[in-house]
């Protein structure tokens, strides 16, 4: 019996611990992991590092390359985790391109939670309470049907765990 290969995207608002928690449930899958933030153009990157929100048309060629990774890995019957924010229904979309049966875990927090993590975070671009607001105020969440939520107030290992075992148990 050959392993079970996934494509799976964890999603949130910045400062909900994408890169952690998407690199543990990488390492529970044996799956390659994706920073998103490492894809961005150096254009977004300074657009947010001067405190300024991005809009739709920033972020399209960074979901697509993301959803291109996806498309690849797929093609490829690999396994891979990939931390984007996701914000949008739309942005997720684009993404499930790459895969349709693309796997979500949804990281979910309250706003005092996210900005405390934010002001802890020393060495990233991602800077400021406007930019986290605006990141809640176009935060369409996934539905259940859609991607697995998960409160951020729990360890992150118990939420890769609690993400990654019914998939290993369908195996």
């Amino acid at each position: 019996m050959t392993a079970t290969s996934y494509r799976v995207l964890v999603m949130g608002v910045s400062g909900c611990g994408k890169s952690l928690i998407g690199q543990q449930v990488a390492t529970e899958l044996g799956a390659d992991f994706i920073d998103g933030d490492d894809y961005h153009p150096p254009a977004n990157v300074a657009k947010m590092a001067s405190g300024t929100p991005l809009d739709d048309s920033d972020r399209q060629g960074w979901l697509t390359t993301l959803g291109g990774f996806f498309a690849d890995y797929r093609r490829n019957d690999k396994s891979v985790v990939i931390a984007c924010s996701g914000l949008k229904k739309r942005y997720r979309d684009c993404l499930r391109e790459g895969d349709p049966a693309l796997k979500i875990l949804f990281l979910e927090g309250d706003q005092a939670l996210l900005k405390q993590r934010l002001e802890n975070r020393e060495g990233h671009f991602f800077k400021g309470e406007a930019m986290l607001a605006s990141q809640l105020a176009d935060l369409e969440p996934p539905c259940e049907k859609e991607a697995m939520s998960v409160s951020i107030a729990l360890a992150p290992q118990a939420i890769a765990k609690r993400f990654v075992e019914p998939m290993l148990k369908l195996q």
